[in-house]
């Protein structure tokens, strides 16, 4: 089990994140109802996972070239600081400054959207914990060099971005075809709201430990 969670961990953030309507699937069936067409429902949503993992790809990069100069026990309690002060970010100015793109982008545009939406909610921050003792040098899980970590850091992008994509894809194609956008105004929580506690919650976590 030691060894199984943080993929474990890597998936259900990724469906998580999949979930959220801020992440990319409110945005496909948007676009799927302005161009009246399943099939840009389609389109959207890889491209707004190829934007997600680069998002995660760039803090897992971060988090190797920090893992190889750092110690393991420091690097943790900073990255705890980091989830925290994101969090405390995201409540006082994350509803303010929402990226903007309009209804006529193409796949590159969304693709740069969604990179920058998972980067402004800091989902790759959030996903440091399940990498750290995959990738970080000295780390229990890690790979034993600088290339053995730098292949596990890709293939838990690919984990998170394939349970990202699968959930994407689900409640986009669910909401446009038989939900309904209706459920956002009856039926959906505050998915933002939990996303801000979950980031303050592990960062106390990781600080504590």
């Amino acid at each position: 089990m030691d060894a199984l969670w943080p993929w474990l961990m890597l998936a259900g953030l990724g469906a998580f994140h999949g979930l959220n309507p801020a992440m990319g699937w409110l945005f496909a069936v948007a676009l799927g109802v302005h161009r009246g067409s399943a099939v840009a429902v389609a389109r959207a949503v890889p491209a707004i996972a190829i934007g997600h993992a680069a998002s995660i790809a760039a803090v897992a990069a971060v988090l190797l070239s920090a893992g190889l100069m750092v110690d393991a026990g420091r690097l943790r309690i900073v990255t705890g600081v980091v989830l925290i002060g994101w969090a405390l970010l995201h409540v006082l100015y994350g509803h303010r400054r929402r990226v903007r793109i309009g209804m006529t982008t193409g796949l590159a545009g969304l693709a740069v959207w969604s990179f920058l939406m998972a980067t402004a909610h800091g989902a790759g921050l959030m996903v440091l914990p399940a990498l750290m003792p995959l990738c970080v040098t000295g780390g229990p899980l890690a790979g034993i060099d600088a290339g053995g970590s730098a292949a596990t850091a890709l293939a838990a992008v690919g984990v998170h971005t394939a349970a990202m994509l699968a959930a994407t894809a689900a409640a986009a194609f669910a909401v446009y075809r038989f939900v309904g956008l209706g459920i956002l105004r009856s039926g959906w929580i505050n998915i933002d709201l939990v996303w801000t506690a979950v980031l303050a919650g592990t960062g106390l976590l990781l600080i504590v430990a």
